[in-house]
């Protein structure tokens, strides 16, 4: 069963000068994690407050994607871009349609300490700086060091605190895939409890948050006070809906939600615009590749129409689905599963069917 659980996500670099798709040792080598931001082709560039940067505009709306578990990524020397044909998907410029839309397009990064064999270990890293391996981080010599005092989830509330100070926008979305999806939540979570407590402009809480195949692992936590990770997912997302977020969620295989491997968290799904797609175009042996599936899927949803639900003119749940339709599903009482275009990549071609959630 373990071999079911094998994500192949990736992570980011340090430098913060403008390059194409490529990253330097040093980046592997030393701890990098944060935000970077990208233009046409896998060219990207890292935040850092106070610095102006080649791929960030203030006005601009913006979708931020955050990765899962990277077990082995850094000695690989290996990080996600928008180009996921090793991940499955098609050899595309996957953030091209965004940008020609007038977005802002960024990654938070916190790879190197995902890179754990065990993934609740990385797990743990989001909620605490005190869990079972701390905050250690590997490099790509293999070795293990000791990390910061704060968890990933406030690292990375940090990183999008102080290099969104001059967004003057109110458009911002972010996605996160796998275990990343509760990076996401609790980065939701923690932007809106600044700006409740008034230390953070209203503006910067995501107007949208998409869960794309989500992970939470079984069982209480004892540095989760003796609850589930998917039980306190719950309670945040409940929370954020409360607040005007809107929450869209899709999973694309079984890695995620099996009893031996992770909880299927039915009652989170009930509270978002939830899909089931089929990626069928791979067998049923090739989980990572339809873990992945969801990720490549919902960016190149964007450049399409959005899809129909079978039998009406009714727009079903893609990435250029409007957020007042995703709205719509989220508050009904169904789910949408994958009918038509199954068997292609293409989101082009994907009509959809309601189903009781």
């Amino acid at each position: 069963m373990r071999t079911l659980i094998v994500f192949m996500l990736l992570s980011f670099s340090s430098l913060s000068q403008a390059a194409v798709g490529v990253f330097p040792d040093s980046t592997f080598q030393n701890l990098d994690h944060g935000l970077y931001w990208f233009g046409y082709g896998d060219s990207w560039q890292k935040a850092v407050p106070g610095q102006s940067n080649a791929y960030f505009g203030n006005s601009k709306p913006t979708v931020i994607y955050i990765h899962g578990w990277q077990n082995g990524s850094t000695q690989k020397k290996n990080r996600e871009t928008f180009n996921r044909k090793d991940a499955g998907g098609p050899d595309l410029d996957l953030a091209h349609a965004w940008l020609a839309a007038g977005y802002n397009v960024g990654v938070l990064y916190w790879n190197q300490f995902a890179d754990e064999g065990e993934v609740k270990d990385a797990e743990a890293k989001i909620w605490t700086a005190t869990g079972p391996r701390a905050m250690r981080w590997r490099n790509s010599s293999g070795v293990y060091s000791n990390g910061p005092t704060k968890s990933v989830g406030d690292l990375l509330f940090d990183h999008y605190k102080n290099n969104m100070t001059s967004y003057t926008g109110n458009n911002v979305r972010i996605l996160g895939h796998s275990l990343g999806n509760q990076v996401a939540i609790i980065l939701s979570k923690k932007i809106s409890d600044a700006v409740s407590a008034g230390t953070m402009p209203s503006r910067l809480l995501p107007k949208r948050v998409a869960l794309l195949d989500p992970f939470y692992s079984n069982q209480a936590k004892s540095w989760l006070n003796n609850r589930w990770v998917g039980e306190v997912s719950r309670t945040y997302v409940s929370e954020l809906k409360t607040k005007g977020v809107i929450c869209e969620a899709y999973r694309s295989s079984s890695v995620t939600n099996t009893i031996f491997v992770g909880d299927a968290n039915t009652g989170l799904m009930k509270m978002t615009a939830f899909t089931e797609l089929k990626p069928w175009y791979f067998g049923s042996t090739q989980q990572t590749e339809k873990h992945n599936a969801a990720v490549w899927h919902y960016l190149w949803s964007f450049s399409s129409n959005s899809p129909l639900i079978r039998g009406t003119s009714n727009q079903a749940a893609s990435a250029k689905t409007s957020d007042s339709r995703i709205t719509t599903l989220m508050n009904g009482t169904k789910k949408l599963v994958h009918d038509q275009g199954a068997y292609s990549k293409e989101p082009s071609d994907d009509n959809l069917k309601e189903a009781n959630r």
